[in-house]
């Protein structure tokens, strides 16, 4: 594009999750902030789901490097090749509360890894969102104990760490794209999944799976990135415009994702559901379960990343 401004700027945002999904939401905000402050000189599309273009939510970071989409949110797992530190977020039980992670990621941590990514990749990261406490659903029985985990089929991200950790508890892990997963939840190839209760919900995970454990076993956060060639090419004002937009849908986004937990258990039906809360003592042997993986990457990973999450 040159750097005239009276060309109209086409801009199409990616995402991968349903219409009502706070991701969407956010992203839909990103583009009302855009048309505010640039008015007829942008063109914003939501295209809020490729799965339902038939193509899996890992496309998303490739049709952005390639200038298919100048936007998408994509969780950090599929940038910790790229960015290693990012694996921290990837360990199980490392985040207990969202003011302390999103401190680490909007100062030092999440710089650090904001420079990988723009050094390793074609893209450039302008935010981090709150991709929710992971819980445990299934299929097949209540999960209170590491023990009740043993033989379970379950569908993960595809993340390596994710894999470690549910084959230390037991499970028999199958890492899949969610649009696969989405594809043959009604199948008996997963048995059981792991995803924030928003996903739980909107991806109509609860009509399968009657359990659902809130487990918190994962935090994770995702990225929102552009195109890094097309952001250089944008005039000052249109890139002004863009920073501006994303902090204040960052913001917005996290709100959102604060308040979603006790609205999604508001929608699901006690009779249809059973949701299982972990007692401290439950929850620890949960921990006690996974202490290995956690241990090997303590030793594999910078130690100063732990302080970043006030772990000594």
């Amino acid at each position: 594009m040159s750097n005239n401004v009276s060309t109209k700027l086409v801009i199409k945002f990616g995402g991968y999750q349903e219409p009502a999904s706070i991701h969407n939401r956010a992203a839909a905000r990103f583009g009302e902030l855009l048309e505010r402050q640039l008015g007829h000189r942008v063109g914003f599309e939501l295209i809020g789901s490729i799965l339902k273009l038939g193509r899996p939510s890992g496309d998303l970071v490739p049709m952005v490097e390639r200038g298919e989409l100048s936007f998408c949110y994509m969780s950090t797992v599929r940038f910790s090749r790229a960015a290693p530190q990012l694996q921290l977020l990837e360990l199980p039980f490392i985040v207990t509360d969202r003011d302390t992670v999103f401190r680490a990621l909007d100062g030092e941590y999440g710089e650090g890894a904001r420079q990988q990514v723009q050094e390793k990749t074609a893209c450039r990261l302008l935010g981090y969102w709150d991709n929710g406490f992971r819980h445990l659903s299934n299929r097949v029985r209540p999960i209170r104990t590491p023990e009740d985990c043993r033989g379970i089929r379950i569908r993960t991200q595809m993340s390596d760490l994710h894999g470690e950790v549910f084959r230390t508890l037991g499970f028999e892990p199958i890492a899949s794209d969610v649009k696969e997963f989405v594809e043959q939840i009604g199948s008996e190839r997963f048995q059981a999944q792991d995803n924030p209760l928003t996903n739980i919900y909107n991806f109509g995970v609860h009509n399968y799976h009657r359990y659902i454990t809130l487990s918190g076993h994962f935090w994770g956060a995702a990225a929102i990135v552009c195109n890094a060639a097309q952001y250089r090419a944008w005039p000052t004002e249109v890139q002004a415009a863009v920073n501006v937009a994303a902090r204040e849908a960052t913001a917005y986004q996290r709100q959102l994702a604060a308040a979603e937990d006790a609205e999604i258990m508001a929608k699901l039906d006690p009779a249809r559901n059973d949701v299982i809360h972990l007692t401290d003592a439950e929850r620890d042997a949960f921990m006690r379960a996974v202490r290995p993986v956690l241990e090997k990457y303590r030793h594999q990973l910078d130690p100063k990343l732990f302080t970043y999450l006030s772990i000594p």
